[in-house]
């Protein structure tokens, strides 16, 4: 695998948790922020799923 293949972080450096344990600045929750170093590609492919879904909920 190439490292352009490699899944990336979501994170934007805006650390803060909200009321429901979620980042308010990359939609992450807690539990995936933690776990995403040993996740594998296709686990990271989901969360960022997630990560869509949750920012749709949000846009205005």
């Amino acid at each position: 695998m190439k490292v352009r293949d490699k899944v990336r972080s979501p994170c934007v450096s805006v650390c803060a948790l909200n009321d429901d344990d979620v980042c308010i600045g990359c939609q992450r929750t807690g539990d995936e922020i933690l776990r995403w170093s040993s996740m594998t590609d296709e686990e990271r492919r989901q969360v960022l799923k997630s990560v869509a879904e949750r920012e749709k909920k949000f846009q205005i």
